[in-house]
């Protein structure tokens, strides 16, 4: 399709109501020919498959405006995922509920299963019919008169073309992952023509255009099986280069949002390859108002003594360092911690890293917490971890003189508080531990054009982008459950063994203790890979020692495919028929993920308390 320039001011909104009614039209036609289709017969099943495909391509001449003007309709027509956990404000301040997934991945997936039902299949675009009405209200068009809606709807298009467009996140057939991403680029240039004709004064860059154009060229240049496409170069040379145009663009501009969806986004960033890009957690806590670099060093400086310190554990014997040694990256690589009762059994979950932990808008492997400081708060007070209590901590903290009068000055930067509290030292914890939070790894340095990367690191993340299927649950560029526009956390079930022997599911119902639902047994939150090469045992119970055999649980199908019985197994059952050399490619990339973290070294010593028996505690605690 071409778009033809006119001087008619509302040429952009025009553009969009004339293919929004292409879609519409192919839309009304495919409902018609699923009634009168007969599904017992697999040439017309088929045929249905390719005619869906063909509408599938028509939605994506619209998808820059769908999924930016109204996430949830778009989700509607074209959702992945048969069940999602959502809320308007994510979670962080109402309950999660449940949304039915629709449209046209669901149905292409339905129609690979034995016997069909054409009821089913057509209840899969019910509510994509529905859907298509919103995006002719005036709350979704009215932006169209503005220019500032589309240089964010542009940064979600290019986050999304380095995270889901070319993974198969959401195209269950992966012969027409290249086409229909060469598809979307060929109809967003023309978004951009029409854009142009009408923004005057708001013009796209010249020399975003150009280096577009260059990326068109050099998709329709790949060959067409996705596993073969060069993810890095196509993401490093082009999407991210441009990503670096449109944060300017939106500075430049002076662009401001109204939308849910740029919340989390930081509009200052240059690259996608940032810990920067977004942000999903505060680690400054109660002290948020604070940005003076001495105060902050001086509060950080509290939260590593705190950090070290076992006096938060009841019996004045653990400390957070206890489980999340600073040196094996906040994680403890050689078990699973024990419970403050016992120093000889073991706590039933995986001590998570604290690295990149901001990353996550919910935390722990079930997604409890909303907060690092939530968190934190809740290690201290567990009964199983440090068994403490909110007012004995205060107490304790405040007997010792360094603490006293340190904290007792942090309180001007708190004029809601009064006196020293729990916030504050939780708060001081996080500060500390978050700054391990933004160092590079090798991958980032070249995906930023600082260095390069050897060839098995490339070929591993086109495997990781591609046949290996990780981007599907490990998004660019945070390798977690956090896809764009990054306002979530996902879970998965992947089946995960009680033991490496397979005869038990892990008794660990994760993500159901916190929204309990048929959905969410078993489920667990996705983890970052990052650092992963370096953060021994793996999976939420620590079952599993090497990435070897964490690749081999994926490539066999995980725990359904060993014969454990998942029936809500989110990963797929098949064999990913990884070799030996993929693998090894793999996990090249893998380690090409590690952080050049610089690790500080343990306090000297520790606050004295005005309580005596309180000054032969160890530094890091005593197991």
């Amino acid at each position: 399709m071409s778009f033809q320039a006119d001087n008619n001011l509302k040429s952009y909104k025009n553009y969009y109501f004339q293919q929004l009614d292409f879609f519409k039209q192919h839309h009304v036609k495919i409902l018609s020919q699923i009634k009168k289709s007969n599904l017992n017969s697999t040439s017309n099943v088929e045929n249905l498959k390719t005619q869906i495909s063909e509408v599938r391509l028509t939605l994506k001449a619209i998808d820059f405006w769908l999924r930016y003007l109204e996430p949830v309709a778009y989700k509607q027509i074209n959702g992945p995922l048969p069940v999602e956990w959502e809320t308007e404000v994510h979670e962080k301040h109402e309950k999660p509920y449940k949304r039915l997934g629709s449209g046209f991945t669901l149905a292409l997936l339905y129609l690979e299963e034995p016997n069909p039902n054409k009821d089913t299949l057509l209840q899969f675009f019910k509510q994509s019919s529905q859907a298509l009405q919103v995006f002719e209200q005036d709350s979704i068009t009215t932006q169209l008169n503005d220019y500032q809606h589309f240089v964010f709807a542009n940064r979600l298009h290019l986050l999304n073309l380095a995270a889901i467009y070319t993974t198969g996140f959401e195209c269950s057939d992966t012969a027409a992952i290249v086409p229909e991403l060469l598809a979307i680029l060929e109809s967003t240039h023309n978004i951009y023509l029409a854009y142009n004709q009408t923004f005057i004064d708001k013009n796209i860059p010249a020399y975003y255009l150009l280096t577009y154009l260059k990326m068109i060229d050099f998709v329709k240049n790949q060959p067409k099986n996705y596993s073969q496409f060069n993810h890095f170069v196509f993401i490093k040379d082009y999407v991210n280069v441009l990503f670096a145009y449109n944060q300017k663009w939106i500075v430049e501009s002076k662009a401001s949002s109204k939308s849910f969806l740029d919340y989390a986004l930081n509009k200052n960033n240059q690259t996608i390859f940032s810990k920067n890009v977004y942000r999903a957690q505060n680690a400054k806590g109660i002290f948020l108002r604070v940005n003076d670099e001495n105060e902050l060093l001086k509060i950080k400086n509290m939260g590593k003594l705190l950090f070290y310190d076992p006096i938060l554990s009841k019996n004045n014997q653990r400390s957070c360092a206890s489980c999340h040694f600073p040196t094996q990256f906040f994680t403890d690589t050689t078990r699973k911690a024990a419970p403050h009762f016992s120093k000889t059994l073991a706590l039933p979950r995986n001590t998570p890293s604290l690295i990149n932990a901001n990353a996550n808008h919910l935390l722990m492997h079930d997604g409890k917490h909303i907060s690092l400081q939530n968190q934190c708060k809740d290690v201290i007070t567990n009964p199983n971890e440090m068994a403490s209590d909110a007012k004995e901590v205060v107490e304790k903290v405040m007997n010792c003189k360094k603490y006293k009068q340190t904290f007792s000055e942090f309180l001007k930067h708190t004029p809601q508080e009064t006196k020293v509290t729990f916030d504050h030292i939780a708060s001081a914890i996080t500060l500390y531990y978050n700054d391990f939070s933004q160092y590079d790894s090798d991958f980032d340095d070249a995906m930023n054009h600082k260095t390069t990367l050897n060839e098995q690191s490339i070929k591993g993340f086109n495997l990781f982008m591609s046949k290996a299927q990780c981007a599907t649950c490990h998004f660019v560029p945070q390798f977690n459950g956090t896809k764009p526009p990054y306002t979530g956390s996902e879970f998965e079930v992947l089946g995960t063994p009680a033991d490496k022997n397979y005869k038990n599911l892990s008794a660990d119902l994760g993500r159901f203790d916190q929204n309990p639902a048929i959905e969410t047994k078993n489920a667990f939150r996705t983890s970052t890979l990052r650092n992963s090469a370096k953060t021994k045992p793996y999976m939420h119970n620590g079952v599993f020692d090497t990435l070897d055999e964490v690749i081999d649980f994926y490539n066999t199908g995980g725990g359904a495919a060993h014969g454990l019985l998942v029936d809500n197994q989110t990963l797929s059952s098949d064999s990913l028929h990884l070799s030996s050399t993929e693998i090894s490619h793999l996990k090249a990339f893998i380690h090409s993920l590690n952080e050049h973290i610089v690790f500080d070294t343990e306090p000297k010593e520790l606050p004295k308390s005005n309580q005596k028996n309180l000054n032969s505690r160890k530094i890091g605690g005593e197991y």
